[in-house]
């Protein structure tokens, strides 16, 4: 009895000054500027999924295009100055005016800038797009941004922003 005695107040002992003595360690928190870090992984695929899309665009592959974007409550579009529309009015939007486009003859981005923030990323440029709609060539000058995420199955896009660039 007095052996299990001594052998309780031993590990109890031990136990307290090994929580006494027990040295506590801080995680190191590494701060990352968001704003002026560059993250070229990042803008590398983000231009990778730019590419992409043009491609999908191309190749007149809806599903391809639409499945670029992160539909959802959160998903918003402005264009030609009118009120701000989401997901479904998206979508079908994309799907009219690719689906009715019958030869892309230039699809250029001029002054393409990309803005990464860690797991957001801002797509910037000018668009020099001349499209067919039939006989009829229709050519689309804007300043467009594409602000996107990054999620498990890579970056897709949460909203979009078309304004007609002034030219003059």
């Amino acid at each position: 009895m007095k052996t299990k005695l001594t052998v309780v107040l031993c590990v109890l002992v031990f136990g307290i000054l090994l929580i006494g003595c027990e040295e506590k360690v801080e995680a190191l928190e590494v701060k990352v500027d968001l704003i002026n870090e560059d993250f070229p992984d990042a803008k590398q695929e983000v231009l990778e999924t730019f590419g992409a899309i043009a491609q999908s665009i191309k190749d007149k592959d809806l599903d391809k295009l639409i499945s670029f974007h992160a539909y959802g409550p959160k998903f918003t579009e402005f264009k030609n100055g009118e009120p701000r529309n989401g997901d479904v009015a998206n979508e079908a939007h994309e799907r009219n005016v690719f689906g009715s486009v019958t030869e892309v003859v230039k699809f250029d981005a001029k002054d393409l800038q990309i803005a990464v923030y860690g797991e957001v990323a801002n797509l910037t440029f000018h668009s020099d797009f001349h499209l067919m709609f039939g006989e009829d060539l229709v050519v689309v000058n804007d300043q467009i941004t594409l602000l996107f995420v990054r999620t498990d199955a890579g970056w897709k896009m949460v909203h979009e922003h078309h304004a007609p660039l002034n030219l003059g």
